[in-house]
């Protein structure tokens, strides 16, 4: 298993709605992080692809507990839209973290450890969608922003989703140990009739 480290730039959380708020620190149990909306075992189907094979509002098993980003891809996401910058909390980050290679391709199975004892487990990245740009165009207000551009230019780089699976606390500048997820390929004998 490959092994990068990275350092956490910020945290968030908020108990309602996409924007989140800055923290100190955030703390983690299995339910996902404390205090913040997204937290829970279970959660209700929405709009997404992945979870169109059941009628909006049915409870399913939340594999989006938290959302974490990379400061260097929003660099990008805000070179591509036209626009000085975009702080992690206005498109619903938990953690942003910085110093961690091509962050939203990291596979399924991969973890982010950090020193007081947390460990999140990768799911799936995090498609972008339209709810953020709204965020982030009424911080932009005044300017000619489109709110729409921003799951074009976010596509690849919206970051990452997954659970809790280990509890503990997250804190501003901690070292995070990124365990890159390679699945084995097993071989099989033929099957013989």
């Amino acid at each position: 298993m490959m092994k990068l480290e990275g350092r956490v730039d910020s945290v968030y959380r908020s108990e309602n709605g996409v924007e989140k708020y800055p923290q100190q620190f955030i703390e983690v149990d299995l339910e996902g992080i404390l205090g913040d909306s997204h937290a829970g075992f279970s959660r209700s189907a929405g709009g997404r692809k992945s979870e169109r094979r059941y009628p909006r509002g049915t409870k399913i098993r939340n594999y989006r507990q938290w959302s974490a980003v990379s400061i260097e891809e929003l660099a990008i996401i805000a070179e591509n839209m036209g626009i000085p910058s975009i702080d992690p909390g206005w498109i619903g980050a938990n953690v942003a973290l910085r110093g961690v290679p091509e962050f939203t391709q990291l596979p399924k199975g991969s973890t982010f450890a950090f020193p007081e004892k947390a460990v999140l487990l990768v799911e799936e990245a995090n498609l972008p969608c339209t709810a953020p740009g709204d965020v982030i165009g009424s911080k932009y207000s005044g300017r000619n922003f489109r709110p729409n551009l921003f799951p074009k230019a976010a596509m690849g780089r919206r970051g990452l989703v997954g659970v809790v699976e280990r509890p503990g606390i997250i804190r501003i500048d901690d070292v995070v140990i990124v365990e890159v997820y390679e699945p084995k390929i097993y071989s099989l004998p033929p099957l013989t009739h």
